[in-house]
């Protein structure tokens, strides 16, 4: 019972912190991505820095992320605290399913944070995401793509789908794109290292509810969250989106497993 009421006023606690301070920054980020403001890539970054500490998600940062010119991450996908984790890392866009777009409240924040929008059913709507994600290389932004497509259960890192990198592959960016490999793996949760079958409680996957599971995050204890920060590579140097995709999930698929491992993880393997 007592774990019960402590884990309502965790719940209550967020919800009294984070209402007046979203409210307050919403008219701000609109008018930043209005005029295009760079600012507008780091408020978001601030807001997530804010909700890992309500949350209490820690990361622990392996490797440097990219900070300069047009980029391109390439990351595994667990759960809807990747997107905290990572915004929280570095100012960024990520490329999300269209749907996304018409989620209640974080359908908001994914627009806030200019995500790319993609309709999935539809080729042509893909060949106009390209385009778009090719012009926000141009204007030096970093995008960021869960190349899985979808969300694992956090034990393993399912085949990425290529069809995005078109916009690096096909160099319609008209200049160099960096690409990094990014690796998620959660560590641990009130000191005790996560299990397979704590899975369910961090990773979210399948048709697991939204509400119920960023409920129980809420009300549990801290987690630790392990990002890794692969060696940059040139999009030049690997031109077909297949073997991109291929090169990028196999140093994804390595790093994950030595972080699980709790071993040191090289910075980069050969792009073979």
């Amino acid at each position: 019972m007592g774990h019960r009421i402590l884990g309502r006023v965790r719940i209550a606690l967020f919800l009294i912190l984070i209402m007046p301070v979203t409210i307050f920054l919403i008219p701000f980020q609109w008018v930043m991505i209005k005029f295009r403001l760079r600012a507008g890539l780091f408020l978001p970054m601030i807001y997530h820095r804010f909700v890992t500490r309500l949350v209490g998600l820690k990361l622990r940062i392996h490797g440097v992320p990219l900070a300069f010119g047009p980029r391109l991450f390439l990351s595994n996908h667990v759960s809807w605290l990747d997107i905290v984790a990572l915004s929280t890392a570095l100012p960024l866009s990520f490329i999300a399913r269209a749907d996304v777009a018409s989620w209640p409240i974080f359908g908001l924040f994914a627009k806030l944070q200019q995500t790319v929008f993609v309709d999935r059913t539809r080729k042509m709507a893909t060949k106009s995401a390209i385009s778009r994600v090719a012009e926000r290389f141009r204007r030096g932004d970093a995008i960021l793509l869960f190349a899985e497509g979808t969300t694992s259960d956090g034990q393993r890192v399912l085949d990425f789908r290529p069809a995005l990198l078109g916009a690096i592959s096909n160099n319609e960016a008209h200049e160099p794109v960096m690409v990094q490999p990014i690796a998620l793996h959660y560590q641990s949760r009130a000191g005790m290292r996560l299990r397979r079958f704590d899975s369910p409680d961090i990773a979210w996957y399948g048709d697991m509810d939204l509400i119920p599971h960023f409920a129980g995050i809420l009300r549990g204890p801290p987690i630790i969250i392990d990002i890794w920060f692969g060696e940059p590579f040139r999009s030049e140097d690997v031109t077909d989106r297949k073997r991109l995709a291929l090169v990028a999930r196999h140093q994804i698929r390595l790093a994950r497993a030595l972080l699980a491992r709790g071993r040191e993880v090289p910075m980069a393997w050969p792009n073979t």
